[in-house]
């Protein structure tokens, strides 16, 4: 057993609903290691300004079904700088605290990998993100709730596109990412799924939507992830309605109801195992790494790795999108 008597628990960067689970399981899984564990606020900025209280029992009751994240989040420029991490090391020594999770995504794993080569803190981190872009686990916190609060507006909105005979392009989240783009548009009949890991087509859209206005199709759904290389959803939809005015186009951006609601039963029980298996890995001597879950196995993936490597699309599901619409 390691000589770790104090874990500190963080969130940071974008929330994702299921941070509270994981958090949860973190704290509880240390308390019945007899290990001291102390919440830090608003992750690096509050590890900066000393943002850190003790964790109880009670002080995660009632919070598995919340979405957000009960520490709070931040973005920290500060933390960025050398100054600022030795900042962060002096107080985390202040609270005694020996060893960090951190729940994030690949922001937080850069700020972890840099402070734990210049200090001698081990962290392990779980990978918290919407976007399920993290290398080292099949799913991430919070991609489940996203694509399933996606698909319901999704649907939503394909009933309105039918009542009206409307083409429909809807922007999800997914800067660099297009997993919530792809399985939502699967999901919801979409007849086309724009994604930054493939080449827009445009003039290809376009003939697929003449197509289907000559076989009578009077409403369309066109599913935009917001790093897509045309520019996103406004742009798409202007190039296509310059050319193409045989429908009534209109845009819906879902932006950060994506982020939010209460977490899915697939995340809730995701994030605690793996915030459970953080607290595990750092009592057996692990450090830097990534705690992720592979065809059903605990998996511990170096962080390097995991902030160098990005899981990438399935080009069976890509494919789907033209065979299915």
């Amino acid at each position: 057993m390691s000589k770790i008597k104090t874990i500190g628990v963080f969130t940071s960067g974008g929330d994702a609903p299921g941070m509270n689970a994981c958090l949860r399981a973190a704290v509880r899984g240390a308390l019945k290691e007899n290990i001291e564990v102390y919440g830090i606020e608003h992750g690096y900025q509050g590890m900066i300004e000393g943002k850190m209280h003790k964790m109880t029992w009670k002080s995660v009751s009632g919070i598995i079904q919340q979405g957000g994240t009960i520490l709070k989040t931040a973005r920290s420029e500060r933390f960025r700088t050398k100054e600022g991490r030795a900042i962060a090391y002096s107080q985390l020594g202040h609270y005694g605290i020996d060893a960090l999770v951190a729940i994030g995504g690949d922001g937080t794993f850069k700020g972890a990998l840099e402070f734990s080569s210049e200090f001698d803190v081990p962290i392990i981190g779980c990978p918290g993100t919407i976007d399920n872009d993290i290398y080292g686990t099949d799913f991430t916190i919070g991609y489940d709730t996203a694509i399933n609060t996606a698909m319901q507006a999704i649907d939503k909105i394909k009933d309105t596109a039918n009542a009206h005979d409307r083409l429909f392009f809807i922007e999800v989240m997914g800067r660099d990412a297009g997993f919530i783009a792809l399985r939502s548009g699967i999901a919801t009949g979409a007849e086309a799924v724009l994604i930054p890991e493939t080449s827009t087509d445009v003039n290809r859209l376009i003939a697929k939507l003449e197509r289907l206005y000559q076989v009578k199709q009077r409403s369309c759904i066109v599913v935009v992830a917001e790093g897509d290389d045309t520019g996103g959803a406004f742009e798409i939809a202007k190039q296509v309605g310059n050319r193409f005015d045989k429908y009534d186009i209109r845009i819906s951006i879902l932006g950060h109801i994506q982020r939010g609601g209460s977490p899915t039963c697939m995340d809730r029980v995701l994030a605690s195992r793996l915030g459970l298996e953080a607290v595990h890995g750092l009592l057996k001597g692990k450090r830097g790494v990534m705690v992720g879950k592979i065809c059903h196995k605990i998996i511990y993936t170096p962080l390097e790795k995991a902030v160098k490597h990005h899981n990438e699309v399935n080009p069976v599901l890509v494919d789907m999108i033209d065979i299915l619409s």
